[in-house]
């Protein structure tokens, strides 16, 4: 598609994203859920704390009720906040205005549907055509012309519901907070309070132009020293829209999406709550995870990269828990999008029900070493069709002989091969990523 990506319709404001972009998508989601049926629609939107945001949502709003749609604004609040609220409240469709991990000066349009699931690709298409003037769209006139209604109710609907999932109490646990001055900030501390946890929150006073800034679940050495200068129980760093987790162990140590899975998974399966005693992550899981899981008896399907393929493959085949190691984690029993602070709560669930530590949980879970290398080519689609290169990537497998493993992909935006090695030492790794390097030698740029 032209605009909209894996992820949303992303840019730098104003430039890659304009303000005329967010008007149209909402003169033509408002038409398309309400009038062109004969209707009123009702559209819920959220946003991020960056400063462009609210420009974003004021146009995005403009053009909803101008088509004559009702936009309930649920102001700053996390992206599985908007898909909750979507769904629960039976609205059309939901839109959140956020570019994620990314710097204050991006941003983004996320849709979802009435289900709270990403948009489809149908829907978008012809919201780019429209966006190109090759579809018109009637104004709404008269008694036609929707309202603008203030819905913090919504959000705290969405409050209720983290702390409703949560059957157990956190009374003295020590569990540290990095909101990345992002969307957790209003949501993640009330939960945590109402489950009796003494919390320790920071990152949580958003400027506008600090969300991400050194923090957040991107920089997670702040969350690091935080937990060990403040001798916290566990910690968790969330991004700018809070639909990543990344946790911190008792000991410092960095607990990413892989070993989030694991921990989950082994608790999950223990007690039948595993769909199938099956977990899907993405290629770019770490080998250690897949060797962690077949010890326990635990099955995986990788899929590709994004957790848009994870979740398709999840309601396909009726799996209830995947993610990826970045810490989009979705369990597919309980919501349809990766959470931030749904995950902070499932880890912290093992972690009372185990009677463990965080750092017990994840001790049997060896990661490798990876090294990944991102090559320049002159046509990535050429350098991947080429026989010389397949059978490299083969020869590399080989080269490991089932300990560890040679992955190269074409990046999706880039003229770029990134050539990954995953085994037991870096040495090892480097030497099976020379044998893919030497046959891409001839595609460089």
């Amino acid at each position: 598609m032209k605009y909209f990506g894996t992820d949303g319709f992303r840019g730098k404001a104003n430039e890659g994203l304009d303000v005329d972009h967010a008007f149209k998508i909402g003169r033509f989601v408002g038409w398309y859920y309400g009038a062109r049926t004969g209707r009123k629609a009702r559209v819920v939107i959220g946003k991020d704390t960056r400063r462009s945001s609210y420009m974003y949502e004021s146009a995005l709003v403009a053009g909803l009720v101008a088509s004559g749609a009702d936009a309930y604004m649920l102001h700053v609040i996390p992206t599985p906040g908007v898909s909750y609220v979507t769904a629960d409240g039976a609205f059309d469709c939901g839109i959140m205005i956020t570019a994620s991990h990314n710097p204050y000066t991006d941003n983004g349009i996320k849709l979802v549907n009435h289900s709270g699931e990403k948009m489809d690709d149908e829907v978008l298409e012809q919201i780019e055509d429209y966006i190109d003037g090759k579809i018109e769209v009637p104004l709404a006139v008269e008694e036609a012309i929707g309202q603008t209604v203030d819905f913090m109710q919504g959000r705290n609907r969405y409050i209720a519901h983290l702390i409703a999932s949560a059957n157990f109490s956190l009374q003295g646990v020590r569990v540290g907070l990095d909101c990345a001055n992002g969307a957790a900030s209003s949501v993640a501390k009330p939960v945590f309070d109402a489950l009796g946890a003494d919390v320790y929150v920071f990152n949580n006073t958003p400027s506008g132009f600090n969300i991400n800034v050194s923090c957040g679940s991107t920089h997670i050495e702040a969350l690091q020293s935080y937990v060990l200068r403040n001798h916290l129980d566990v910690g968790f760093a969330y991004d700018g829209d809070a639909d990543r987790c990344i946790a911190v162990d008792d000991r410092g140590h960095v607990v990413d999406g892989d070993l989030i899975m694991y921990v989950c998974a082994r608790y999950l399966n223990k007690h039948g709550g595993l769909a199938k005693s099956t977990v899907v992550p993405t290629v770019m899981s770490n080998f250690g995870l897949f060797k962690a899981l077949e010890e326990i008896g635990v099955q995986y399907e990788a899929t590709d990269v994004g957790d848009k393929y994870v979740y398709a493959c999840m309601r396909e085949n009726g799996y209830s828990l995947g993610g990826e190691q970045s810490g989009h984690i979705i369990f597919g029993d309980i919501e349809n999008t990766g959470d931030g602070i749904m995950t902070s709560l499932r880890v912290m669930e093992v972690i009372r029900a185990e009677k463990e530590s965080l750092s017990t949980l994840v001790r049997p879970v060896k990661l490798y070493p990876q090294l990944l290398v991102n090559v320049p080519v002159k046509d990535r689609n050429a350098a991947m069709a080429d026989p010389a290169v397949l059978a490299a990537a083969k020869e590399g497998d080989a080269f490991l002989a089932g300990n560890g493993r040679v992955f190269v992909r074409a990046s999706g935006t880039e003229n770029l091969v990134r050539v990954l090695a995953e085994a037991p030492t870096d040495e090892l790794c480097r030497l099976a990523d020379d044998i893919v390097l030497a046959a891409l030698e001839v595609h460089k740029r």
